[in-house]
């Protein structure tokens, strides 16, 4: 038997992913109810990531090619990034947990697998991320189910919803400067200033780096850049890839060239030019979802400048309470990172945003509110 407030309707408004490029909208999709250990969250916000988008436009990575399987599991609710409320608890919750603000890791951690037992919950072999598995269907809906194996974390009440939707991406980038690792005094390079490269961008500064470099091709995402704490900010497709490599090298001591490379573009470029700006030892951390393969020398890396090449996914082991940390201390500006609030039914549109589709129309941070109407 569930506990739940009085509010909590029968219907409710979604949206699921069938397959490439079709997600649909619906205005009577059953509201589920929690099982055992469950809580049914009453979505506050549904932020849109990058990889949501690349996952509609058909991603391989999502949908599987002759050397992968497809990963996405349609039809499926997506959406990974959310708060919102406990509007009601399965058998075993504190009913006294109805009404608490929070949030949800975005994998749902088996606990038995190698990665588990380890304490690398977040690449979890099973690898159940909200809104791309059908056994954890995601945000975008009025309500959705946070399963008993979920790691939840209360969202302060100070945190305005543009600030509680940023949890997760900042959350992301705490776990990518982890992975690089800067020490005090370091030059750091930042490409790409989208919301994850913003946060990334924030928790570098709090490392002391001598000094922190954004790229990015939008002059509008680099005067974010500045708010989240750039010393310097490049417009690669102004200066141009040579021009851009020869003036990172230049701020760095000596000429050797940068300390630390944070990759968070997903843009193929931007590995290309970010292993002709590090260092020789230098660490190059990769945090994008790339839409096609990406081709480099590796001889480069090994032979030529002996990188520490790092890989970084998701939160990490404390990401999230990090984030929220950073967020309710007033360090980051959530508030213009997230630049739209769409309704539930104007999804594509947001997805098209992400995606650089929008026109004149200039992007950072897509969410979607389910309390407004198209």
């Amino acid at each position: 038997m569930s506990t739940k407030d009085t509010t909590v309707p029968e219907t409710m408004r979604s949206v699921t992913c069938r397959g490439i490029r079709d997600y649909p909208h619906h205005d009577d999709t059953l509201v589920p109810m929690p099982g055992p250990g469950e809580v049914l969250l009453r979505v506050e916000r549904a932020g849109i990531c990058a990889g949501d988008a690349k996952c509609f436009a058909g991603a391989p990575m999502f949908w599987g090619d002759s050397t992968r399987p497809a990963y996405v599991q349609a039809p499926v609710t997506p959406g990974h990034e959310f708060a919102g409320h406990i509007a009601a608890v399965g058998a075993g919750v504190t009913a006294d947990a109805v009404g608490n603000r929070v949030t949800a890791e975005q994998v749902v951690a088996c606990g038995t697998c190698l990665y588990c037992r380890k304490g690398l919950r977040w690449l979890c072999a099973p690898h159940d991320i909200y809104g791309f598995h059908s056994c954890v269907p995601g945000a975008m809906a009025e309500y959705m189910i946070l399963p008993s194996k979920s790691l939840l974390h209360r969202v302060p009440s100070s945190l305005t919803p543009k600030e509680a939707v940023y949890i997760e991406p900042l959350s992301c980038g705490v776990h990518a400067v982890e992975r690089g690792n800067p020490q005090p005094g370091d030059t750091v390079v930042v490409s790409g200033c989208g919301p994850i490269g913003l946060g990334i961008l924030s928790v570098a500064r709090a490392a002391s780096p001598g000094r922190l470099i954004a790229l990015d091709c939008s002059e509008e995402r680099l005067a974010l850049a500045r708010t989240c704490g750039a010393d310097t900010v490049l417009n690669v497709a102004t200066l141009g890839a040579d021009a851009a490599v020869a003036a990172v090298r230049a701020l760095t001591d000596g000429g050797y060239g940068t300390d630390v490379y944070i990759e968070a573009s997903g843009a193929g470029a931007s590995v290309q030019q970010g292993l002709r700006m590090v260092r020789k030892a230098a660490t190059f951390v990769e945090f994008s979802v790339f839409a096609k393969p990406v081709t480099v020398d590796w001889s480069v890396i090994g032979d030529t400048l002996e990188l520490d090449l790092r890989g970084a996914h998701c939160s990490g082991d404390g990401g999230y309470a990090r984030a929220v940390e950073m967020l309710a201390g007033g360090g980051v500006p959530a508030e213009v990172i997230v630049s739209h609030e769409l309704p539930l039914d104007e999804v594509v549109r947001g997805i098209d945003l992400v995606n650089g589709g929008g026109g004149t129309e200039a992007s950072c941070k897509v969410a979607l509110d389910p309390a407004l109407r198209g």
